[in-house]
């Protein structure tokens, strides 16, 4: 052994794990990663599952242009992109990596000298009330963010409690300094998505109102109450509805300057000041699902005072407690930070919809009250049933259970008596494919966490697998799959119908309904029936029984499959993998063509149409930028090949997830992606929600102890791990030799120490 050699590497990681232990798992957190290119992330404060996320909006570009989608609009899901050099404001409600939009409620921005209330443009920042703005004064943490507005010289600041954003601006000495409140403003806007806006002037101090929206959500509303640390001196707005034909007798007054009440599709409000050098401007801005009163009861219960920085400390405190659910040791420090904000992002969503009374409104545009649960609204089911809600079913069962329970409450105020497919804020979007409600529902029981009646649970299940009407539904019963006329994603939907299937016959079987069982068991295996054996891929087929002639294996445009391509989704068969190899020709043929998909080269031509997949998420042909094949690395314990899972998560997790604004290679998705890098830093993934088996990969960490809710502990120990020790030579479970490439649901609940032997070489005996 060199060991003068060896001596500074020792140091290096001896002062790496040194620098670790003294921080806080909160302060690795990066709020900015992924708010460049695909990410979609928003940089903003939010506490764990807040119902505010209160963030800066750096355009204001339209949904439409020249009546057609406006495909630079999608880049801007969050609201923020990275590269943009002006800030329009700081609006309260975001969505965390997302694909498709809305949100964006109550833009507030603070100026100084001539009043302006057009937001103006990015090129043309000095014609509005936007400002340039620098990374390098920008501060991002959980749960605060600070960056200097250069037009006007005003420092914001912004941290939040769970229902109510508290803003902080700092203005230099004005006779001109403005709050400008924007109604108009939103994500994913256009013309009309205002249906009607409401503001009401109590007193100089306390403002409150509502605003409906039509957009994703098609029947949104949302309440505030909005306070100041000091008396505005005026006030007044602009209503910029021209096309308003029926005004009533409101002429009567001028509405424009110090009148108590607003109300239009059309308004921008402001409130002037006067202030010194130095002088703050506070501002407390609380949302309610259900009115203003409420609003204004969860301001003042959320946040009775104003010290904003016991606000942000408790804000932080609570990321704290949430993020130490898992303590790790990592190689580097980078790693570390990929780890602690992927599970930050993690925690972002679903978000809490309830007032601190436990009211919300509900599916069916009523008042309700969560009794013995918490109300989450925001689920991203295609993507989050996956690895999100899994991760929570482990690290935060509770609060899982109450999002099961949020759903079965949906699926009661429905009129259509379904279970939600993409739900937020008291509407079903219906956005994407699947009714993956049932997976999260069917996983929550089987594993022992959701305690309310799984009977009935059972049932929201079965109503949903028989919907007919929707989305192909009656003709997958029909026929075991949805014709290529019928769908223009007809093959993904047949496949992700069958896993869905396979849920409700886990949970059917634990609940001892054997007749419901053999049925949902059966359909389970409708994915056989969009197999072609002559192409060797999954395929879109016909009425009459007969393939699509014309198809492109490659391509991921209108070739049956929802955002992806054959080549992917042709291996989403997540709950009968082994079945799926033997139909594909067995083992070896199957680990070939593995191999193949993650070394080929897939030409930019064959995903130019599909705005969720870019160059950054793909490695070879594999789309990690998206969901579909999330799951396809662990299909090599399937083969004979083991080892190549674990060669593969190593490659996906440094390629995919960076410490950086571009640092995510696809759309976070409510936490999907994060979920994905924790599981698999920790080498264990759930390939199949319903199932209690946990694939083993590769671990990335050094070791990790997982705090789990019951009290006990779970931790992953790795022995001569290093980027370069990708290999797993062999596994111990509580010191004993673990003989399978699985571990239990029950075995990492019920405590207990997993050790990894880490190996530059793999171990081709470790079947």
């Amino acid at each position: 052994m060199n060991l003068p050699k060896l001596l500074p590497i020792i140091y290096c990681l001896f002062f790496s794990l040194t620098v670790q232990a003294q921080k806080q798992p909160y302060q690795y957190v990066k709020p900015i990663i992924g708010t460049a290119k695909m990410g979609h992330t928003f940089p903003g404060a939010t506490v764990p599952f807040g119902a505010v996320q209160l963030s800066p909006d750096t355009d204001t570009l339209s949904y439409e242009l020249n009546g057609k989608y406006n495909k630079d609009m999608y880049k801007y899901c969050a609201g923020y992109q990275y590269t943009d050099k002006t800030i329009v404001g700081f609006s309260h409600t975001h969505f965390s990596g997302t694909g498709h939009s809305d949100l964006g409620d109550f833009l507030i921005m603070p100026t100084t000298g001539k009043l302006q209330l057009n937001p103006g443009t990015a090129d043309q920042p000095q014609n509005g009330y936007r400002s340039a703005f620098s990374h390098q004064n920008e501060v991002v943490e959980a749960n605060y963010y600070k960056v200097k507005l250069d037009d006007h010289n005003i420092t914001a600041e912004l941290t939040t409690s769970p229902r109510v954003g508290f803003h902080q601006y700092t203005f230099p000495k004005s006779d001109e300094s403005h709050i400008v409140l924007d109604l108009m403003s939103g994500i994913y806007n256009y013309d009309d998505k205002n249906v009607w806006t409401f503001v009401r002037v109590v007193n100089d101090t306390l403002i409150t109102g509502y605003r409906q929206t039509s957009g994703w959500a098609r029947t949104r509303t949302v309440y505030f109450a909005m306070t100041f640390s000091r008396p505005f001196i005026s006030y007044g707005q602009k209503n910029y509805d021209e096309q308003q034909v029926y005004k009533g007798f409101w002429r009567k007054f001028d509405e424009t300057k110090n009148f108590p009440e607003m109300a239009g599709r059309k308004i921008r409000a402001y409130f002037d000041f006067k202030t010194e050098a130095g002088e703050k401007v506070k501002i407390k801005f609380a949302l309610s699902p259900v009115s203003q009163k409420n609003a204004l009861e969860n301001l003042r219960t959320e946040i009775p005072g104003w010290d904003f920085e016991k606000v942000k400390r408790d804000g932080q405190q609570a990321w704290n407690k949430e993020l130490s659910k898992i303590a790790v040791n990592t190689l580097n420090e980078n790693d570390k930070i990929n780890f602690y904000t992927s599970m930050y992002h993690t925690f972002i969503n679903p978000t809490l919809y309830a007032d601190v009374n436990g009211e919300y409104k509900g599916l069916d545009q009523d008042t309700h009250n969560a009794e013995g649960f918490n109300n989450y609204t925001t689920f991203s089911l295609w993507d989050t049933y996956r690895a999100l809600h899994p991760f929570f079913n482990l690290i935060q069962p509770t609060r899982n259970a109450d999002m099961v329970s949020s759903m079965l409450a949906h699926y009661d105020q429905s009129t259509l008596k379904m279970l939600p497919i993409w739900s937020h804020y008291a509407n079903d979007n219906w956005c994407m494919s699947g009714y993956h409600s049932v997976s999260v529902v069917a996983d929550a029981i089987i594993k022992g966490n959701y305690k309310g009646d799984a009977e009935a649970a059972l049932a929201a299940c079965v109503a949903t697998a028989k919907h007919r009407s929707y989305e192909g539904i009656g003709e997958y019963m029909d026929k075991g799959y949805i014709s290529a006329e019928a769908n223009g994603t007809s093959v993904s939907n047949t496949m992700e119908y069958a896993y869905d299937d396979w849920c409700i016959a886990q949970l059917a079987k634990k609940l001892g309904k054997t007749d419901l069982y053999n049925e949902f068991i059966k359909r389970s295996e409708n994915w056989r029936n969009v197999y072609d054996k002559q192409s060797g891929f999954m395929r879109p087929r016909l009425k009459d029984g007969s393939f699509r002639k014309d198809f492109d294996v490659l391509s991921t445009h209108g070739q049956g499959f929802i955002e992806g391509n054959a080549w992917n989704y042709s291996l989403y068969v997540p709950h009968q993998p082994a079945e799926m190899i033997a139909l594909r020709g067995g083992k070896q043929r199957f680990a070939t063509h593995l191999d193949s998909l993650f070394t080929m080269y897939l030409p930019d031509e064959f995903f130019a149409e599909t705005e969720d997949i870019t160059r950054e998420g793909i490695i070879g042909n594999y789309v990690h930028g998206n969901e579909p094949a999330h799951h396809a690395a662990y299909l090599y314990n399937y083969t004979n090949t083991p080892w190549k899972t674990q060669e593969r998560v190593r490659m996906i997790l440094k390629k995919m997830y960076g410490p950086t604004a571009d640092g995510l290679g696809g759309n976070d998705d409510c936490g999907q992606m994060s979920a994905w890098y924790i599981f698999s830093a920790l080498g264990f993934y759930p390939m199949a929600p319903g199932s209690v088996n946990y694939e083993l990969g590769s671990p990335a960490v050094i070791n990790a102890t997982m705090n789990l809710e019951n009290g006990k502990t779970f931790t992953v120990k790795t022995k001569n791990q290093s980027d370069k020790n990708v290999f797993v030579g062999k596994v111990m479970l509580n010191g004993k030799m673990l003989d399978r490439k699985y571990i239990t649901h029950q075995e990492i609940t019920a405590g207990g120490e997993i050790q990894f032997f880490m190996s530059a070489k793999p171990n081709k005996k470790l079947n």
